[in-house]
């Protein structure tokens, strides 16, 4: 496999490198719009409590910005191996039986990475849709937000997961068929 083939190593590596960069940016963007989304939060309270005025469309930007930053931060978190999942067994599977681990966290990236593929394409049509219709959220003439950013978001935060999965599954195939590092 790639170990056997220093090029096609440092090629996977190059790659990997700088998807990871791709997804640390996605990552950074998520946090600055977590931070201004408190910020909005915030100046809303403030001005709910002090001022009898809200911001219009708060609650409309929360609920999308939570789906966006989801996606967002998701491919990071999977690289990070932060992905919930019962580490239990697969702690006890790694002294006990190590190829089977292997195996298993194969198909969980292969599982992943399809899922990811399938939720990419079926949001393709609805951006499409999004786009062609101008749909919004919230009410005319208080507040408006189009809703294809989102749509958008959904589209790139499912690919930068799904390749994310599919570099967990060559290094999966890695360990699973190469040394027994």
């Amino acid at each position: 496999m790639i170990k056997n083939h220093p090029q096609k190593q440092e090629f996977f590596s190059l790659i990997e490198k700088i998807f990871n960069y791709f997804s640390e940016m996605l990552n950074f963007l998520a946090t600055v719009w977590i931070l201004l989304l408190m910020l909005l939060i915030t100046a809303d309270v403030i001005g709910r409590a002090f001022f009898s005025h809200p911001i219009a469309g708060v609650p409309e930007m929360v609920s999308l910005s939570i789906v966006a930053i989801v996606f967002l931060q998701l491919s990071s978190t999977l690289r990070a191996n932060r992905i919930t999942r019962s580490d239990m067994l697969f702690t006890l599977l790694e002294k006990r039986a190590p190829k089977f681990k292997y195996f298993l966290e194969l198909v969980f990236s292969i599982a992943g990475l399809y899922i990811m593929l399938i939720i990419a394409k079926a949001s393709y049509p609805k951006l499409l849709k999004s786009i062609e219709r101008q749909e919004f959220v919230g009410a005319i003439g208080h507040f408006t937000a189009p809703t294809w950013p989102i749509k958008l978001i959904i589209i790139i935060g499912s690919l930068a997961i799904a390749i994310q999965f599919a570099i967990n599954a060559i290094k999966g195939l890695i360990k699973l068929f190469g040394s027994s590092k």
